[in-house]
Parts: structure tokens; sequence; C-alpha cells
């Protein structure tokens, strides 16, 4: 049996919580886990990378203001990712959602980096 994540919700709390609860109210098979970028923060694939690094936290998340990353890793050179409040709300509020942002420019090149909620 498969029941919407307010269903769920309201049987433990008894429905005080629905109306604080957004989001999708698709059914869930069983195993499979509702992505949350607030919760779980993010997985991110940056483009043509060469040991760039960017990591983008729940508390990242939830602080919604915009933040600059240095995504260096073990690459060479550096580059920086500025991820605005924008696209901290496009997180926040879908689960499903992404958001491309380009790196600056070094060594001639930038890289696009997706970020989506895990």
């Amino acid at each position: 049996m498969s029941i919407t994540r307010k269903e769920f919700i309201g049987s433990l709390l008894g429905g005080a919580a629905l109306l604080a609860c957004g989001g999708n109210d698709s059914k869930m098979d069983s195993g499979q886990q509702m992505r949350n970028c607030a919760m779980n923060g993010t997985n991110v694939t940056i483009a043509d990378n060469h040991g760039h690094v960017l990591t983008v936290t729940p508390a990242d998340i939830n602080g919604g203001a915009d933040k600059t990353y240095d995504i260096t890793g073990t690459a060479t050179h550096p580059h920086s990712v500025t991820v605005t409040a924008a696209n901290f709300a496009t997180l926040q509020s879908n689960a499903n959602g992404s958001v491309q942002v380009t790196s600056t420019v070094n060594s001639l090149h930038s890289h696009v980096c997706t970020i989506v909620c895990a």
C-alpha cells in the first residue's frame, strides 16, 4: 500500500503539522527516499571536471543567502562559484529541483556546476 507524505505525517501527528508541510504529494514506493536539500544536502556534478569539488550543505540551503564557494579541490588552479539566494530558494522549494551555476574563468576555462537535491 502506498500513502502520501501528508497522509503518513498526519497519521503520526494527528494532522497538526499538515498545514506546514508542502511539497510533492506523489505516492512513494517502498524503499524510495524523498529528496530534500534542506535535510540531506545536495549532489553536485561539475562539467569537464579535473579535481574540483563543490559541497553545498543543508545549512547552506537553509541559510538561503548568496554564497561564494572555492571549488579548487585537488585541481592545480582555483575557480569560484556563487550560488544565489534565488538558487537556494529553488532548491528549498522543489525536492526534484536543480540549479546550474558557472564558475569563474581561470586557465582559459570555466565549469558548469549542476546542483541537485540529495
